[in-house]
């Protein structure tokens, strides 16, 4: 695994590794003395500290010895969505991957997902766990508005919009299931670490 650490002010250590996830749940198992929040993305993960307790070269030095492991045996709870397959690029993904309808909707649904990280709008979590065949590109030309609830793929990733926004993502169906609820409370559904399954209904 290759992992690169660059400091970031007082507080926090930049890790870029082609393994986040499986590093973050590493640190998850044995969370090292005076670190407070780690902060996934795609191909990095911030861990802030407490100065007082360590400092970044200390902290480092620890970093370096962590081994990735599988995160989909983590502890983290499970979250199922319920989907109406029916979304717009449904006929299009089908016919771009050479799947018919049903062996898409098969084959997303057939996976467990794990949440990578948020970003883009709040609520909005980047599903890491797509079959490499549904591993399509954006839409050329983005929608201007998108519903909440919509279902989507894009490159390695799936997604639920937790809101009405524009978008570029391939939409695939919808759910009434509300990732992102300011009146719960934690109001995000599907924080990073968090397994997600997609289940097929009918409207």
């Amino acid at each position: 695994m290759t992992v690169r650490l660059l400091p970031c002010g007082r507080r926090a250590v930049l890790v870029e590794s082609d393994d986040v996830l499986g590093f973050q749940a590493a640190l998850t198992q044995s969370l090292p003395d005076g670190v407070e929040e780690l902060v996934p993305a795609a191909r990095t993960l911030l861990v802030r500290f407490d100065p007082s307790v360590t400092d970044a070269d200390r902290l480092g030095a620890l970093l370096r010895q962590v081994s990735p492991v599988d995160s989909a045996v983590s502890e983290a709870g499970e979250v199922v969505i319920p989907v109406v397959y029916d979304g717009e690029d449904l006929d299009g993904v089908a016919a771009e991957t050479g799947l018919s309808v049903g062996s898409l909707i098969s084959r997303h649904t057939a996976g467990t997902y794990i949440s990578a990280f948020c970003g883009f709008a709040p609520g909005f979590a980047y599903l890491a766990g797509s079959d490499p065949l549904l591993h399509v590109s954006r839409r050329s030309s983005p929608r201007t508005r998108i519903p909440p609830g919509s279902v989507a793929i894009a490159g390695e990733y799936s997604a639920v919009y937790p809101s009405a926004s524009p978008g570029g993502w391939r939409l695939l169906g919808r759910t009434d299931v509300p990732v992102w609820d300011v009146e719960r409370d934690p109001p995000n559904l599907l924080p990073p670490g968090t397994k997600v399954r997609f289940e097929a209904v009918t409207p």
